[in-house]
């Protein structure tokens, strides 16, 4: 598995310090380096400069096929190889609320199936013009009623009014009001493409960073 690792400013010079990880998963057709494109470095050295959020470390790892989660070991890998590498190697809080994972498109699907299936591990989850793995969708009420309620992840999902996913992403919100679950959910002006992702890259990392202020 490829992975792109990006260490706040201030890694080198706190070496006693240990961080929250985002874990940010990148669309179909595309690879680890998609976030990067989008700006995500470049943003999170602007906001963790400023004091705008707190320093915390970002996990892009490559997702090489693109079937659903019972066709594919991606997500054994990501839970059994992924994430203890992660923290075994960088100075990371191992605790479920300094670990969060959201992705965009194809990755949103993959961090609502870690989220909710494995809410054990993950404090918050971000959902950007994110589907609902079609093999997911019979399990999704299961997995939201066994979260006690005390230990509900924060959760933020956004998509364009024109993207062409959104009925997928209006099941999902549906379903967590039903749940009564409290979420973050944002419509707006936009189609299913990288510029809109790109120009919403700010709001995403800052709303990851609130978690850990």
């Amino acid at each position: 598995m490829e992975v792109l690792v990006y260490l706040p400013p201030c890694y080198d010079q706190m070496p006693e310090r240990a961080y929250p990880v985002l874990y940010l998963l990148h669309g179909q057709n595309y690879t680890e380096k998609q976030w990067v494109r989008l700006g995500v470095p470049e943003t999170a050295d602007a906001l963790m400069g400023s004091g705008a959020i707190p320093p915390y470390i970002i996990v892009m790892p490559h997702d090489r096929l693109w079937k659903d989660p019972p066709e594919t070991n991606f997500d054994e890998a990501f839970l059994e190889v992924l994430i203890p590498w992660v923290e075994r190697t960088y100075r990371v809080l191992p605790e479920r609320k300094y670990r969060a994972v959201g992705g965009l498109s194809r990755g949103g699907a993959w961090a609502i199936h870690f989220g909710f299936s494995r809410w054990e591990l993950f404090g918050a989850v971000g959902g950007h013009s994110a589907p609902v793995f079609w093999s997911d969708t019979p399990y999704l009420d299961d997995w939201l009623e066994a979260i006690p309620r005390e230990s509900l992840p924060r959760i933020y999902l956004d998509i364009g009014d024109k993207d062409y996913l959104r009925d997928s992403n209006d099941w999902l919100e549906a379903r967590l009001v039903e749940h009564d679950i409290p979420h973050e959910w944002h419509l707006y002006s936009g189609y299913h493409e990288e510029a809109y992702w790109q120009a919403h890259v700010e709001e995403y990392l800052g709303w990851y960073g609130d978690n850990w202020k």
